[in-house]
């Protein structure tokens, strides 16, 4: 399993999505500057540049860290309304690495991370996380020491779960929109890892 291989929507289902797109637009049911406006605001405003100003402040900001593990809901209210979910956020450390995932669906903390990858709603990703964490883990560019425990945590219609990853090293003295660009969707659902300061400056 790669993240590129599931992140994309089969060729003949995004095919079907602009045919029915089209479709209603020619009939003035939909607007599509309305369409790609929504599109926006999930993709860039509301979805992973949330949760990555969250994690850049916890990384800068101990009490607001503390509060955020404490009762994440209410820290978290303070950027983007999560009525109806209760949000828990899991620290990585040099001990524990968390991951999470939706077996019976794909429920997932969108108003903080966007629009899901595709690869997180496949039935192989549901249901080998659980399996064989480290080997899927691996799939995607990510080898976690054997002495690191790996927590996989599932999700449901009223529990989201977001992953602090760990602040690169090499970022002391960084502003938190700086650190902020380090923070992937990836290391926010725990398959990846924040990105390096060399990482981030090569993209």
């Amino acid at each position: 399993m790669s993240d590129e291989e599931f992140t994309d929507p089969p060729a003949e289902f995004a095919l079907r999505v602009r045919a029915l797109e089209t479709l209603l637009s020619e009939r003035g049911i939909i607007d599509p500057k309305a369409v790609d406006e929504l599109v926006d605001i999930a993709e860039n405003r509301i979805g992973p540049k949330i949760g990555a100003r969250i994690v850049a402040r916890a990384w800068v900001d101990p009490d607001y860290r503390r509060r955020l593990l404490e009762r994440a809901e209410d820290v978290t209210a303070e950027l983007v309304d999560i009525t109806g979910a209760n949000i828990v956020v899991l620290e990585n450390t040099d001990l524990v690495h968390n991951v999470i995932v939706c077996t019976l669906c794909s429920c997932y903390p969108f108003r903080l991370l966007g629009s899901s990858p595709g690869w997180y709603k496949s039935p192989a990703y549901r249901s080998r996380i659980v399996r064989e964490p480290r080997q899927v883990l691996r799939e995607f560019g990510l080898e976690v020491p054997t002495e690191r425990e790996i927590r996989v945590w599932d999700s449901n219609a009223e529990l989201r779960y977001l992953v602090l990853p760990q602040r690169p090293v090499g970022t002391e003295g960084w502003t938190e929109d700086a650190l902020a660009q380090l923070v992937t969707r990836n290391s926010m659902i725990g398959t990846g890892v924040a990105l390096t300061p060399d990482a981030a400056g090569s993209r």
